[in-house]
């Protein structure tokens, strides 16, 4: 990839390493004429069917660098190397690894998630004019129905949450996969937001309710956000930035949407894999982690019963 790097970046390559992880996306780290870059590239397919281009997430990932949203300097949009879109921006340095971070996260990482995502939502929705609302509960019941096999638990989950969602704000510019995971960290907290390709516009509070969803705390479960803290301090920090209340109540019919979202995600991630698309044991393995959500988004319901 080094020759076909080169001639995207018009200059010499030094260095070319495939980085783990990236169940969508490629990530290359590259050294390139003195510079650390760092080349996100398309992989095989997508987790769901609302995933941005290449093109549109370099955007949202430039839009967010203009209003001042700790991320990678955006660099160019590449179109395509070897016939997968691509682009670059600048590497950055820190911890992504979810479970690495919750043995031991800074001080201050909870306040800190709350503000970076009040710079997200303050984005002007016109800015970038690509992104859509639409109708979340229809789209994931389309996406379960691509699935072609019955999986009750997700559809009550379906049905239950589309009785109590609430509908009475207006939509912001979402991230779309707010967690732990997604932020690169350090001792002194968040270094920079990462992986913007479900961006969308939504009721803030999607975003806001994504990282309780227990998969995302990574073991640590006694923290339920995102195995880093306690939710109050998070959340009040975002609602003294935004003027965005939430009751604990709205919090869990988001968490347990969120269950039935990456539910359905590992669902058709694992299809990749079966169908022969993408032969991937890590694909297969996610079919399998669809129980896990399905059994947490049933007992959430039982308690708020």
């Amino acid at each position: 990839m080094k020759e076909a790097f080169a001639a995207a970046l018009g200059a010499p390559v030094e260095r070319a390493a495939l980085l783990a992880g990236g169940a969508s996306k490629e990530a290359w780290a590259v050294d390139s004429d003195g510079r650390e870059l760092l080349i996100r590239r398309a992989a095989g397919g997508v987790i769901h069917q609302a995933t941005l281009t290449l093109a549109q997430e370099f955007e949202v990932l430039t839009a967010a660098h203009e209003a001042g949203v700790k991320v990678p300097e955006p660099i160019a949009y590449l179109g395509e190397i070897e016939g997968r879109e691509a682009f670059v921006m600048a590497r950055i340095h820190g911890e992504t690894i979810g479970r690495r971070i919750v043995k031991g996260p800074p001080t201050g990482l909870d306040r800190q998630l709350a503000e970076e995502l009040a710079k997200i939502h303050a984005i002007p929705p016109a800015r970038l004019p690509f992104l859509e609302a639409g109708d979340p509960i229809g789209r994931f019941y389309d996406e379960l129905d691509s699935v072609s096999e019955p999986h009750p638990a997700i559809e009550l989950g379906l049905h239950w949450v589309k009785d109590r969602l609430p509908t009475h704000r207006e939509p912001v510019v979402a991230h779309g996969d707010w967690r732990i995971g997604n932020v690169a960290v350090d001792e002194e907290g968040i270094v920079a937001v990462l992986d913007w390709e479900f961006a969308h516009l939504a009721d803030p509070v999607e975003d806001l309710a994504w990282p309780l969803v227990r998969a995302w705390r990574f073991g640590a479960d006694e923290r339920h956000l995102g195995g880093i803290g306690d939710v109050e301090p998070y959340v009040e920090r975002y609602a003294e930035l935004t003027g965005v209340e939430v009751t604990s109540e709205e919090l869990l019919v988001w968490e347990v949407f969120g269950n039935v979202k990456w539910a359905t995600g590992c669902l058709t991630q694992s299809r990749r894999h079966l169908n022969g698309q993408e032969r991937s044991v890590e694909l297969a393995v996610l079919g399998r982690l669809a129980a896990e959500m399905e059994y947490e988004l049933l007992d959430l319901i039982d308690r708020a019963a």
